[in-house]
């Protein structure tokens, strides 16, 4: 292998921060967002007259959260946390329509089995 490749293989490639400079600056953003959100939780559920309760939906907003937990590269979480404020945004100015939040607590469909032995497993003809 020549030096130019292997010094190119040890070299780190250098990204631009889109907003936080360290880990501790973006899991202090996530935690400042979901303060937001959570504090919104009882406004939220007055102004679109949600059929859930404000722990189902502090519920909701914990799961939402938790979904992203293993994220560890820092503009990933920026961009999430970006998408978020929107989201927060959008909800607290009741832009959003009811069914848009409500989608939050549609429950999750299965794929439907593409061979024939899932077809057959699953009971289909």
């Amino acid at each position: 292998m020549s030096s130019s490749r292997l010094a190119n293989l040890t070299v780190a490639r250098q990204v631009k921060p889109m907003l936080s400079l360290d880990q501790h600056e973006a899991r202090s953003r996530v935690i400042n967002l979901y303060k937001a959100w959570y504090r919104q939780i009882p406004q939220i559920a007055i102004d679109y007259d949600l059929p859930k309760t404000q722990p189902e939906c502090r519920k909701k907003l914990k799961e939402m959260f938790m979904k992203n937990k293993d994220v560890k590269d820092i503009r990933v979480i920026d961009a999430l946390v970006i998408k978020g404020q929107m989201e927060l945004k959008e909800t607290v100015h009741v832009w959003k329509q009811k069914h848009g939040l409500m989608m939050y607590w549609a429950p999750t469909v299965e794929p439907k089995p593409k061979d024939f032995m899932g077809k057959f497993l699953d009971g289909h003809n």
